[in-house]
């Protein structure tokens, strides 16, 4: 068991975003990826977390997985470079009293894509997707927040990103986790060199 400590942020207004000042380089673009597969859902999720230990989902069955993709409210944007993924963010809405709650489900960059300006950029454009949620998905009230959370066993530029962009932190948990190497069976380990 680890203690790991739970940072829960939101943004209660379109106002409080602060627009990354970086652009995407040339040969890059987020795109909604339309009717988005189960399988390149858990590409994407296993591509950005399993050096960061993502293994939530990782039980999920193919028909779980596939439903929350296709909930209401519910959109995956892809960032691409050079026509390869380099990273996503997942976003998620629920009902709730006063409006519509959209959650950052899952959101980061493939390892090789990290500390070039791209997260600021790919969140920028998350959080202009989130705010204009119920202007694509008629049956969803107008949305009155828009959260997410993060732990301490993310990346370093996680919180900060989240911070610089205008997101607040509403709340803080210390939790007993275990943590399992999500990167079990991504890759095959070398065979030993005798």
């Amino acid at each position: 068991m680890t203690d790991v400590t739970v940072s829960f942020l939101q943004q209660l207004s379109p106002e409080d975003l602060r627009p990354s000042a970086k652009r995407l380089p040339d040969g890059a673009r987020i795109e909604l990826a339309r009717n988005i597969s189960p399988e390149f859902s858990r590409f994407l999720y296993r591509s950005v977390g399993s050096h960061l230990n993502w293994s939530d989902r990782l039980t999920q069955t193919r028909q779980q997985w596939d439903a929350v993709l296709r909930k209401e409210g519910s959109e995956t944007y892809v960032l691409y470079r050079e026509g390869s993924p380099a990273g996503y963010v997942e976003l998620c809405s629920e009902a709730e009293a006063g409006g519509t709650a959209v959650e950052i489900f899952y959101f980061g960059l493939f390892p090789e894509a990290t500390g070039q300006g791209l997260g600021g950029v790919l969140l920028t454009e998350a959080l202009r997707k989130a705010w204009s949620m119920h202007e694509r998905w008629p049956n969803l009230a107008a949305v009155s927040r828009v959260w997410l959370h993060t732990c301490d066993l993310d990346g370093p530029a996680a919180l900060p990103n989240y911070l610089a962009r205008g997101f607040h932190v509403y709340r803080t948990e210390t939790e007993d986790s275990v943590v399992t190497d999500a990167s079990v069976g991504l890759w095959p380990e070398p065979e030993a060199q005798h």
